[in-house]
């Protein structure tokens, strides 16, 4: 792979306690365990920030492959959905939804160009046979 921009981050304090930033200063802010795992909620924490990267990431390979076919998606959206859990093995996992609208063109047209997007996106590659990543077409 030829790299052609790296991004760089440092997490200190309590690790889901603590604190995030990049080097950029671009983000910095408190980390927090969610309520749902036993801690306080009062600041973002991981699958928050996997969540945002991952949308981004995938819209953007969604935007690409539309150019490609010479499609107009109009007023599209990608939102993520990142779980966490055991994964029965002492440790824990990640599950990943996708959710794509596309309320411009129809939904197999729309699935197609999301089904392509899921082949070229960064952080599809990278999950793959990692984690399960569901993409679903839905309505606004």
């Amino acid at each position: 792979m030829e790299t052609v921009y790296t991004a760089e981050a440092l997490a200190t304090g309590s690790g889901r306690n603590g604190r995030a930033r990049t080097t950029d200063g671009r983000i910095d802010l408190g980390l927090a365990v969610p309520q749902e795992m036993g801690g306080s909620g009062d600041g973002t924490n991981p699958e928050q920030l996997f969540a945002a990267g991952y949308a981004a990431c995938f819209h953007s390979a969604l935007q690409m492959v539309a150019r490609q076919e010479k499609l107009a998606l109009g007023d599209s959206s990608v939102g993520a959905r990142v779980g966490i859990g055991g994964n029965g093995a002492g440790g824990f996992g990640l599950e990943v939804v996708l959710e794509v609208v596309v309320p411009d063109l129809d939904r197999a047209t729309a699935q197609s160009l999301a089904d392509k997007a899921h082949e070229v996106c960064p952080y599809s590659n990278a999950t793959r046979g990692n984690i399960d990543v569901r993409v679903d077409v839905v309505e606004d």
